[in-house]
């Protein structure tokens, strides 16, 4: 059985900005709930709210789904991305196919090249996170007693990381190409079902 966070999900992702009465009527739920639910929603980043005009009086509040809450619900977009790397993985060899993630990463990177390359080390993370969040990361650093780790909240490959954890591979590259390390300086760890971690050797 679905949970009333994932209905209240569900029902956004069906009807874009729907009211806290719309949601509560879909749910089954009482408004007082739905008001929790949503506070909660928004906190994690799956969930804005929008005042939109109706009629005369005060504009009134209607909520959807963010990008991330988005992701919740696998597409065609996601479908059509695992294929077409199925049939990559099968018709290329291996290191062919860890090529074209490489390149895809080293060519995205050299757009922020000459932002990043005068840097100091920190300022460039600093920089990089929010590089990061323009391509639909939300990552967040730290520095440890071993060097630097980067956090990846959410991925917007994460779904297709599943099933091809070759796409782990761009996000590596994409690192060690922004902030100008090799790649052998760079751990890769993948926590849980939608969080990487990052581990920078110190420098």
């Amino acid at each position: 059985m679905k949970s009333t966070r994932e209905r209240v999900l569900k029902t956004l992702a069906r009807n874009p900005k729907s009211t806290i009465v719309d949601i509560a009527e879909s749910v089954g739920i009482n408004a007082i709930s739905v008001r929790h639910h949503l506070t909660s929603l928004q906190a994690s980043g799956l969930v804005l709210a929008e005042e939109e005009r109706h009629g005369v009086g005060r504009p009134r509040l209607v909520y959807s789904l963010t990008e991330k809450g988005v992701e919740k619900f696998p597409s065609r977009y996601y479908q059509l991305t695992n294929n077409l790397i199925t049939q990559m993985k099968e018709t290329l060899p291996d290191v062919k196919v860890k090529e074209i993630f490489k390149e895809m990463a080293e060519n995205l990177a050299e757009e922020y090249h000459s932002t990043l390359s005068s840097m100091p080390f920190e300022d460039r993370l600093n920089r990089f996170k929010i590089i990061m969040a323009q391509e639909g990361y939300d990552l967040e650093w730290e520095k440890s007693e071993e060097g630097y780790r980067i956090n990846e909240i959410s991925c917007p490959f994460y779904h297709i990381g599943k099933k091809h954890p070759e796409i782990c591979l761009f996000d590596k590259a994409f690192i060690a190409n922004l902030l100008d390390i090799p790649e052998n300086e760079i751990r890769h760890i993948r926590n849980d079902e939608n969080m990487c971690t990052f581990y920078i050797h110190k420098r």
